[in-house]
């Protein structure tokens, strides 16, 4: 069980990805600086309890009109090796001292366990507070497409819109960077996919707003 600790951060996470997003390929608020505000977020489980794990979800305001991304982060205590390119900065952790901060669908943590949250085997947890579950987080998957070990030396391939995650045997989880409130009434599901996770989030006019945060497709699907 992740402990999550009420502590002070520096730089702010919110500073962190500021100065990270406009580097991203499906960033879309121009060139100027991001205005991000928290909009929502979960955490997972590291089962060997080393890595932190955490999904935030951000609105910028900064163009036109607001554009909310789902970001997923890893916390470490020491660099990962190999993972230069992946991260988004390095803070000063009042409880825990230097953490580093990866995209997480970089590191292979991250991956395994977002996998195995799409496919039902874990459940999100809430992103304030430990050991409680995230009950706004649900998991939709075919019992047939939902193999318990799967070889996650994933691809990794940036979108205009999501993060490509192709494991070795074909299969592959989109992760959703821009999130878009689903109309009422319409499916959520993509057609051809084997399984789906949604999530809410605050609007930016304050109400609560859900839609796709990842989609899976079985070997050889859409």
């Amino acid at each position: 069980m992740a402990v999550i600790h009420h502590t002070v951060l520096k730089p702010t996470k919110l500073e962190l990805l500021t100065s990270w997003l406009p580097s991203r390929p499906w960033y879309r608020s121009g060139a100027g600086e991001p205005e991000l505000a928290k909009a929502g977020g979960f955490r997972l489980d590291d089962p060997r309890g080393e890595v932190g794990m955490e999904f935030v979800v951000v609105t910028d305001g900064a163009g036109p009109v607001p554009v909310t991304y789902l970001l997923p982060l890893t916390y470490r205590g020491a660099p990962l090796e190999g993972a230069e390119h992946a991260l988004v900065g390095t803070m000063e952790h009042g409880v825990l001292g230097r953490r580093w901060a990866y995209d997480g669908c970089y590191d292979s943590v991250l991956v395994e366990q977002l996998w195995a949250l799409v496919e039902g085997r874990v459940r999100a947890q809430d992103q304030n507070t430990s050991d409680v579950v995230d009950q706004e987080v649900i998991s939709s998957c075919s019992a047939a497409e939902a193999p318990v070990a799967r070889d996650l030396a994933a691809l990794v391939a940036e979108g205009s819109e999501s993060t490509e995650l192709t494991a070795r045997d074909g299969g592959r989880l989109s992760l959703h960077r821009i999130l878009r409130p689903a109309p009422e009434g319409s499916p959520l599901a993509a057609r051809g996919a084997s399984g789906h996770l949604t999530g809410a989030w605050s609007a930016p006019d304050g109400t609560r707003a859900r839609g796709l945060f990842a989609t899976l497709y079985a070997a050889g699907g859409a």
